[in-house]
């Protein structure tokens, strides 16, 4: 039985790199439509090659507004799950027996991601508190020795990431999703064009469903990281930033104060 689709959005993506992941999801029984998105300023006419359904835009309309596109289709079929994924994913297409046996076993979790890890093994803390503008603004801006504590907070840096947990922020790296929930919650803010889109949907799907951290299957990933090393996406991310904390609240969030709590509180930690 199809039981999922899956969404990939290019932007200026190494052809071998995505064709290796699109030959390890057609492996897996279970993925049925696979959505390559591509927001290159140019085609390439390999990509059309590729057993997926491939889509040119012509422009970057935005990493969230791109995959709604993929997501729309979706949601049109009675395909009940939908994985977002980046295209620098590496992973075996076993997991997806695991993840989709927990989900259909657990229908109150709307969202979960797997542990992951970077390519020389280390971890990654990608289990996050809804961030506050001091968590975001100043780690990029203030020196380590002022920011160390409250980062080591906001990533959860002392839970050893080894529990399946409720976390209220969980990476856009790897989103796999219950379709009703969506139906419930609605997709990407498509107002956000680059970066905070994944912590207001899990923060969305977070106010009604569990959004779980997965930690028995795992993928690596490469994590670019790109707004560290230009400049232009380093404005992107600040735009956007201020757009989010816009929306939910600058100083006086009290629902991010409460789920926080409540993430602590679950995790033991102060």
């Amino acid at each position: 039985m199809h039981m999922l689709n899956v969404s990939i959005v290019l932007y200026k993506s190494p052809f071998d790199q995505v064709e290796q992941m699109v030959k390890i999801l057609r492996q897996c029984s279970l993925v049925h439509d696979i959505f390559l998105v591509d927001n290159s300023p140019s085609s390439d006419a390999r990509w059309t090659t590729l057993p997926v359904r491939y889509e040119f835009n012509n422009r970057n309309i935005g990493y969230g507004t791109a995959h709604n596109r993929a997501l729309r289709e979706t949601l049109k079929s009675d395909t009940p799950y939908h994985l977002v994924i980046n295209p620098d994913i590496q992973l075996d297409s076993a997991i997806f027996d695991d993840i989709v046996a927990f989900m259909e076993a657990n229908k109150d979790v709307g969202l979960l991601m797997p542990k992951v890890f970077y390519p020389d093994g280390r971890l990654q803390h990608l289990c996050k508190l809804l961030p506050t503008p001091w968590d975001l603004f100043g780690r990029r801006f203030l020196p380590r020795c002022l920011t160390a504590r409250s980062q080591r907070r906001f990533e959860l840096r002392d839970f050893d990431y080894n529990r399946i947990v409720n976390i209220p922020y969980l990476s856009g790296c790897f989103m796999f999703l219950r379709c009703d929930t969506l139906r419930t919650t609605g997709l990407f803010d498509e107002r956000f064009f680059m970066y905070p889109e994944d912590i207001d949907l899990t923060r969305r799907i977070h106010r009604q469903w569990r959004t779980i951290f997965y930690p028995k299957v795992s993928i690596i990933h490469h994590h670019e990281q790109g707004s560290y090393k230009n400049r232009h996406l380093l404005m992107i991310h600040i735009i956007n930033m201020i757009r989010y904390f816009n929306k939910w609240g600058w100083l006086c969030d009290k629902e991010r104060a409460t789920l926080n709590q409540q993430t602590l509180n679950q995790l033991n930690l102060k």
